[in-house]
Formats: C-alpha cells, sequence, structure tokens
C-alpha cells in the first residue's frame, strides 16, 4: 500500500469534510452524564451519536454494516463492522474504539475561544471534545475507505463509539457483553483516545495508571464560631484535614508515603521511558504553563517541577502514584470570610496510582488511611467515587514494533515512540480483561498544550491527518493467519 498516496486522499477528506463536520461537534455541549445529570432530558449526547451515525451509514464502503445500540437506562453507542478485503478471512478483527462524551465547561478560555465555541487558529481546531475523542469515528472510517480505495488487503474491522468514557465508561461492559458475539477473534485494538509526546512521529501508549478518588470532610463543630473566642481551643478543621493528608503524601516533596499505593515498573517501560526522555528532552517539563516567563532551570523566577529529569519526569508522571486536591467545600469567598472558625472542611480528592495497583484495594486503603485514629476525635468521612485500575499494555508482538515504526517513518521521517500515559482510562482495563490475546495501538491527538478536559482545549489538524494515515498503515499489517 502506498502510504503516501492514502495520506493526499485522508488528507483531502479532513480538509473538505471531516473538520468541518468537527467543527459542528464541537457546538453542541455533550457533556458526559457524569457532568449532566438530565443527559436523556437534554439530548445532546443522542443528537451527537445520531449525527455520527448518519455519516458513517453514508459511507460507501463495501459491506459496512453501522448501527447505533441502545439499552434501556444507558447512553447510546455506535457500532460499526467492516468485512475484510483482498482475501483475508473474517476471523481476525481489528477493534477501533472513540467516545463522543465530553467533558464539561471548565474555566479560564481565552477571551475569543469556547468550549462549544469552534475556532481554528493556526491549524488548530479549538473547542472541547473534537480531539478528546469526536474524531475518533470518523478517523476510522475514512482510514478503511481509503485502504479499499488503494486495493490493499485488510483485515475484517469493528468499531464501538461509545459515549459515557469521560464519566468513566459505566455502561461500556454491558455493551461489550452485548457485542462481543459479533466482535469475532480481536487480534489488534486501536484505541483513538490517548496523547502523544510531539507532533512529530507517532505515539504508542503502553500504559495508563489508576485513579482513587473521593470526598474527604472533616467535622469539628455543628455550626461556625467566633475564632477569636475558639480558635487555640478548638482545633481547626482545616488543620486537621491538612494532617489527615500528610498519612497520603510528603508534604515536601510530594512523595505517597504508603508502600500500597506503589508497584515496581517493569523493564521494558524503563526502557521505552529512556527513549522517550532522550526525545522529549525539557519539553516534558517545559510544556506546563508554568507561573513566570523564565524557563530556564536555574532561575527561580517561575514555579518549578518536582524534577527536571526527562526521564525521571516521565515515571513519575506515569508509574508512581500522586495525590491532588481538586476542589473543596466549606470556605465562603474571600470578600465574605468574617473572623469565624469554620465548622467542617471538605476536599475533593483525586489519588493517581500506577497501572498495575488494583483500584479497589487502593480505594480501601486511602480510606483506612483518613478515616481511624483521627485527631482530636474528630468526626472524618471519606466518601469514595473512584476506585478504576489503571492498565499496562502486553508484551509488544514483534509485527506491532515494526509496523508502528515503518509507519512513522513513511509519513514523519522518525520512528515511532512509545510511553505511558499519566491519566486514567477505564475502558482500557476492561478491553485488557476482554481481549487478552489482543495487541493494542492506543494511540491519539492529545499532544503538548492541546488541554484536555482543560480550558483552550484544540485538536491539532496536521497532526490527525498524519495519525489517521499512520494507524491505516499498521492495520494493514496485523496478522490474520
Amino acid at each position: 500500500m502506498n502510504l503516501l498516496d492514502l495520506k493526499h486522499v485522508t488528507d483531502q477528506r479532513w480538509d473538505s469534510e471531516l473538520i468541518p463536520r468537527l467543527v459542528e461537534y464541537v457546538k453542541v455541549p455533550a457533556k458526559s452524564p457524569g457532568f449532566d445529570a438530565s443527559w436523556a432530558a437534554h439530548g445532546y449526547l443522542q443528537q451527537v451519536v445520531k449525527e455520527a451515525f448518519a455519516w458513517g451509514r453514508a459511507q460507501k464502503i463495501a459491506g459496512l454494516t453501522i448501527e447505533i445500540v441502545a439499552l434501556d437506562g444507558k447512553t447510546p453507542c455506535i457500532f460499526f463492522d467492516v468485512p475484510a478485503s483482498g482475501g483475508l478471512g473474517n476471523a481476525k478483527t481489528v477493534l477501533f474504539y472513540g467516545h463522543l462524551d465530553k467533558q464539561p465547561e471548565m474555566v479560564g478560555w481565552r477571551d475569543d475561544l469556547g468550549p462549544w465555541t469552534p475556532v481554528i487558529e493556526d491549524g488548530k481546531l479549538y473547542g472541547r471534545g473534537a480531539a478528546d475523542d469526536g474524531y475518533a469515528i470518523y478517523a476510522a472510517l475514512a482510514m478503511i475507505a481509503a485502504i479499499d480505495a488503494q486495493g490493499a488487503p485488510r483485515p475484517r474491522c469493528v468499531g464501538i463509539i461509545e459515549s459515557c468514557e469521560e464519566s468513566g465508561s459505566p455502561d461500556l461492559p454491558a455493551y461489550l457483553d452485548l457485542l462481543s458475539p459479533r466482535l469475532g477473534d480481536v487480534g489488534l485494538v486501536a484505541g483513538l483516545d490517548s496523547g502523544c509526546g510531539n507532533y512529530e512521529q507517532l505515539w504508542v501508549t503502553t500504559s495508563l495508571r489508576g485513579l482513587v478518588g473521593g470526598t474527604l470532610t472533616v467535622e469539628v463543630l455543628t455550626e461556625g464560631v467566633h475564632s477569636g473566642k475558639a480558635s487555640g481551643l478548638v482545633p481547626s478543621s482545616m488543620r486537621i484535614a491538612r494532617q489527615l493528608l500528610n498519612r497520603i503524601d510528603d508534604p515536601a516533596t510530594g512523595r505517597v508515603v504508603d508502600d500500597a499505593f506503589h508497584a515496581q515498573i517493569p523493564a521494558e517501560r524503563l526502557a521505552q521511558a529512556t527513549t522517550a526522555g532522550a526525545i522529549l528532552g525539557d519539553q516534558v517539563w517545559k510544556e506546563f504553563p508554568w507561573v513566570g516567563c523564565n524557563h530556564g532551570p536555574d532561575s527561580h523566577a517561575h514555579a518549578m517541577p518536582t524534577t527536571t529529569d526527562p526521564v525521571e519526569g516521565i515515571l513519575a508522571r506515569t508509574w508512581r502514584p500522586a495525590l491532588s486536591v481538586t476542589g473543596a467545600a466549606g470556605f465562603p469567598s474571600i470578600d465574605s470570610a468574617g473572623n469565624v472558625l469554620r465548622p467542617k472542611t471538605t476536599f475533593k480528592l483525586s489519588l493517581r496510582i500506577p497501572p498495575t495497583v488494583d483500584g479497589e484495594r487502593a480505594t480501601h486503603q486511602l480510606k483506612k488511611l483518613l478515616t481511624e485514629n483521627t485527631p482530636y476525635n474528630a468526626k472524618v468521612s471519606f466518601d469514595a467515587d473512584w476506585g478504576a485500575t489503571g492498565w499496562n499494555a502486553p508484551e509488544t508482538a514483534p509485527w506491532l514494533k515494526r509496523a508502528a515504526d515503518d509507519a512513522s517513518r513513511r509519513v514523519w521521517g522518525k520512528d515511532a515512540a512509545w510511553m505511558g500515559e499519566g491519566g486514567t482510562i477505564p475502558f482500557m482495563n476492561m478491553l485488557g480483561e476482554k481481549f487478552p490475546r489482543a495487541q493494542f495501538l492506543i494511540t491519539g491527538v492529545l499532544g503538548p498544550k492541546s488541554n484536555a478536559h482543560g480550558p483552550n482545549e484544540f485538536l491539532h489538524i496536521p497532526y490527525v491527518k498524519q495519525l489517521t494515515a499512520a494507524v491505516a498503515g499498521i492495520v494493514t499489517q496485523m496478522p490474520t493467519a
């Protein structure tokens, strides 16, 4: 297959057809159910699913079947099935994965941008969801059509596009069970919902951290009291909360202190991090929007990372646990904060855990550390709302390594790079358990400064074009015997 000819075709489709479709997709506030309890009544999720389905149904791909699958009370998904071409059998399949639901608005967007306001500027499509990852179904079917137009043999391709991934994919297991008899023997999972270390080569995600989350509440009083009368005698709920958090991580270094939250890093992942660190260098930490403008490692004019060593930085954000406080309650606004000792403090906690640490066990351990033997016998509760185990890819098959390097060289002129991601995608662990014999090509367009989930999120248009061609090249190389 001539990959450059294929890229020329898919580039034209992105420019003339697919980017305009994603512009319309960005306009729809199709927030995931976890952020829109009235999603069914609002109808936005159904809208983006129906629009993607209608586009897919119109594709002139021989043998394509596509449908909306909707179980009662669950978010809908799209399933498509395209038979093998070029005489290859249909038993072995490539499974494409993507999702159409979105994160909520988030504050901090540039004045001329917004989550539902698509803007194309400097080769980037700004707005919520196009990169994470509304593009997936369009890229998958566009590459299949382009492969077939060249007459190249291709395995059978199936796809599941869900609509609750940003809420942890609670509905996906039911759909996997329902559709399992129709998936065949999955030899390759092509997940288009991940990131890239730069925009200069193919990046394959090898692991994802898990996530333990919940709400910590510390109560000392039944109501607020005058701080002049009570402070010094009544312990501050904030100070108690601070002590409890110190049981989880070292306040000086951020290192999570309990061994239950740590895991040994496999040799293959260490080697891949070393290679990725050499490629990315200081970009590992410079990609973030630090306060201050001088990014020299010896400067104190701006906030600094925990390490400026690229390899250690990659491992810190992909294979080591880390605690974040992502929200708080019980605090009045600054302009209405009187001299009152507050009765309680509530924090929203997010603890990233290594890919191989069990999420359920980590949840139990976190609750135990926070709620047992509390200072001053304060009333402390921890209500867990996350307990997701991460994912570590199986050992890379030689064919996949060769195919990824070959596709990356032909599209970008550089070998593929392999690296873990620090985020949590619960469906990956589900797919790993469902298809233990499959290889995993987990990739995506969320590169430096693309800011998934945050303000000013964008889709890098040149990269999504290149990625479409590269993944097409890999799909045609999957062994079917």
